[in-house]
């Protein structure tokens, strides 16, 4: 096995941008502590990976045979026939056990929050995606719980700061995913994936993954209007989140393939922007 197929199989960009949403979380939580514990971060950034890698390469073993049928996941190392089912389940297990275990040394609750994010992702969102788009909702949970797990990681409780660092990454999910989801509709269709709102490219659909980027708007705001960030973060989001909601409104205008690519690209820019800066320009009154 060379490292491209090991890397095909975790979805190493993925796993990457889970880890580093969960990273700059656990920052905002040692703010909230008032000292931060290097040796804590280099764990949650090692068990981070590795539960991560290990769902999805649990999504990947369940998946194989879908694989096949769409052109951009054909290559994959289990479809493609250069790893075998045994092989990565043995590697993502190893490396869920370990990660889990890592992440369990740091509390209970961010153990037990790693375990909930693998079985929900690789064993409800992973079969729902060929049964309804619910599966979008039920996959927007374990993707939002990253930074909760990072936050938690740095300070135990489950507090505001906490639910409002989730929810901003829970709500950003829906336009996100819808916009990935009507660039690749045609291939996931040859899996018999329903991810679009209403299960195709139609006004409908492009309607509602705006109203998800109207939501976005004030939930964005919250660590400013809470007091536990900001104004530069406020200006910030308010910023990005208007500029994400015209790039959404522009597929409805549209409804063109071109202008759900330009929703996608945007979201890739939005989280990290407004994670770094809340990090940034965190005031940490709420406690």
């Amino acid at each position: 096995m060379v490292w491209s197929d090991f890397s095909k199989l975790i979805k190493f960009r993925l796993t990457f941008l889970v880890v580093f949403s969960a990273s700059i979380s656990f920052l905002i939580g040692s703010k909230v502590n008032g000292v931060i514990n290097w040796g804590n971060w280099g764990m949650l950034i090692a068990g981070g990976f590795l539960v991560t890698a290990a769902a999805n390469g649990f999504n990947e073993i369940i998946e194989k045979d879908l694989d096949k049928l769409m052109k951009r996941t054909a290559d994959r190392p289990i479809p493609s026939g250069r790893m075998t089912t045994g092989q990565a389940l043995v590697l993502s297990l190893f490396m869920g056990i370990f990660g889990t275990y890592l992440l369990g040394s740091l509390n209970l609750t961010t153990g037990y929050l790693s375990v909930f994010s693998i079985f929900l992702y690789a064993f409800a969102y992973t079969p729902l995606k060929q049964k309804s788009p619910i599966a979008v909702f039920v996959g927007a949970i374990p993707g939002a719980l990253p930074p909760l797990i990072g936050y938690v990681a740095a300070h135990e409780k489950i507090d505001t700061i906490a639910l409002v660092l989730f929810g901003i990454q829970f709500v950003w999910q829906f336009p996100h995913f819808w916009a990935i989801a009507w660039v690749l509709d045609d291939d996931y269709k040859l899996a018999g994936f329903r991810l679009l709102p209403t299960g195709k490219r139609d006004r409908l659909s492009a309607v509602i993954t705006v109203l998800t980027a109207v939501v976005l708007v004030p939930v964005s705001l919250l660590p400013t209007l809470l007091g536990f960030g900001g104004y530069y973060i406020g200006a910030i989001s308010l910023i990005c989140s208007l500029i994400f909601l015209y790039l959404a409104l522009n597929l409805v205008r549209t409804l063109e393939i071109k202008s759900a690519k330009k929703l996608m690209y945007g979201s890739f820019f939005y989280l990290p922007i407004v994670q770094l800066v809340l990090l940034f320009d965190f005031v940490g009154k709420i406690k």
